[in-house]
C-alpha cells in the first residue's frame, strides 16, 4: 500500500486531471475522489477516460473524508479551500491548487479575491531558487496560478540577473477554456468560444499580484484572452531591458544558467518559437527569447498546458517534493501530438 492520498474537487478538470496522473504513480494510492455534486456517481462516469478507476465513486467533500488520507490535495474553487483546510489534521500534507494561501499581501487579496485573507503557506514554484528545499520542509504547499507560471518562469530570472527593468512588464497571454473550470457557463459554450478570440479581466486579472510577489517585478500589465481551446496558455512577456547593449546571446545565457539543470523547463533552440499543442498532458515549460529589432524590448514567449504545470502536474510535484519522492514521479516533460 503506497501513501494514501484524497483528492478535493476531483470531478473538476484539475481534479480529474490530478486523478489521471496519480493513476500512474508509483509511490501514491488515491482512497477517496471527492465531489460534493456527484457524490455516489461512479468517477467514470464524469470522466470516461479514467478508466482505471471503474470502481471508485465520488464521495461527500467532507473533513472527515480527507483526513483519512496522508495526502490531501484541493482543487476546489478559489475562496473554499481555506475553510476546510483549517479543519484538516495537523499530521496532512496539503497542497492547495486555488488561490486561497498564495498571496502574503492581506491588502492584495482583498484588491483582487475578496473576502477574508487566510493567510500565506509555502509557495510551490520549485524552479524558484531556494525555493525547492522550503517545499521539502513544507506540509503546506500553495500552488501557483496557472498564468502565473508561464510568467514567473519567463522573467523572474531575468529580473533577478539585473539584465530587464522590473517596472516595465507588459503581457499579453492566451488561454483555453478549461482555465475557466467545468460549470456550466453561456460564455464557454462551444458555438460561443470557436471562432473567436476575447479578452477577459482586462486590467485586474487575479493572477497578478501573484506574479509581482514572485517573479520580482513591480508592474505589470496583464491582458488575458480566451482562446478557441480546451487547454493550454501561451504567454508573450516583453519587458525594457535595463542595461545597454543587451544580446540575444546573453539574454539566452541568463536563461539557460537559470534552467538547464531543471527537468521541465525547457528553453528551446533559437528560431524555434513555443506552441502550446507541444505541452499538452506534459508538465513543461517551454521558452523562448528575443530582442525586438523595432523597440529593443525583450521579448520572452512561454508555453504550459494550464491544467499540467499550471494545476495537476505542478501541484504533484510539490508533494513529490514535499514527501521526498522522485521528483518527476508521474510526471512527464514529453508532451502529446498530434
Amino acid at each position: 500500500m503506497g501513501i494514501t492520498v484524497a483528492v478535493a474537487g476531483a470531478s473538476g478538470y484539475a481534479g480529474a486531471e490530478l486523478l489521471r496522473l496519480l493513476a500512474a504513480h508509483p509511490d501514491f494510492e488515491v482512497i477517496a475522489a471527492a465531489a460534493h455534486a456527484n457524490a455516489g456517481q461512479p468517477v467514470a462516469d464524469i470522466s470516461p477516460h479514467l478508466v482505471s478507476y471503474g470502481d471508485l465513486r465520488f464521495v461527500d467533500t467532507t473533513v472527515q473524508t480527507l483526513s483519512e488520507a496522508e495526502l490531501v490535495f484541493l482543487a476546489l474553487p478559489h475562496g473554499a479551500s481555506a475553510a476546510i483546510a483549517e479543519q484538516l489534521p495537523v499530521r496532512s500534507r496539503i497542497v492547495d491548487l486555488g488561490a486561497d494561501f498564495r498571496l502574503r499581501d492581506a491588502g492584495m487579496w482583498q484588491r483582487y479575491y475578496g473576502g477574508p485573507h487566510a493567510g500565506a503557506w509555502t509557495y510551490g514554484l520549485p524552479e524558484l531558487p531556494g525555493q525547492r528545499e522550503i517545499i521539502r520542509n513544507s506540509t503546506r504547499i500553495a500552488n501557483t496560478g496557472c498564468y502565473a507560471v508561464s510568467i514567473i518562469t519567463a522573467l523572474a530570472p531575468l529580473i533577478a540577473a539585473g539584465v530587464v527593468a522590473a517596472d516595465d512588464v507588459v503581457v499579453v497571454a492566451s488561454s483555453g477554456t478549461s482555465g475557466a473550470g467545468r460549470s456550466a457557463k453561456l460564455n464557454l459554450l462551444g458555438s460561443e468560444v470557436m471562432g473567436d478570440l476575447a479578452p477577459y479581466r482586462v486590467g485586474a486579472h487575479q493572477h497578478v499580484p501573484e506574479i509581482l510577489q514572485a517573479s520580482g517585478a513591480t508592474s505589470l500589465s496583464l491582458t488575458p484572452i480566451l482562446a478557441p481551446m480546451p487547454r493550454g496558455i501561451l504567454a508573450t512577456v516583453t519587458a525594457k531591458p535595463a542595461e545597454s547593449g543587451l544580446t540575444e546571446a546573453g539574454l539566452r545565457q541568463v536563461l539557460a544558467t537559470a534552467y538547464d539543470d531543471e527537468p521541465f523547463i525547457h528553453l528551446l533552440p533559437t528560431g524555434r518559437q513555443p506552441h502550446t499543442a507541444a505541452t499538452v498532458g506534459s508538465n513543461s515549460v517551454h521558452l523562448q527569447v528575443q530582442l525586438d529589432v523595432n523597440s529593443g524590448r525583450v521579448i520572452v514567449t512561454s508555453a504550459i498546458d494550464n491544467l499540467g504545470k499550471g494545476a495537476a502536474g505542478q501541484a504533484l510535484q510539490n508533494a513529490n517534493i514535499m514527501l521526498g519522492l522522485d521528483e518527476a514521479a508521474g510526471l512527464s516533460a514529453n508532451g502529446i501530438a498530434p
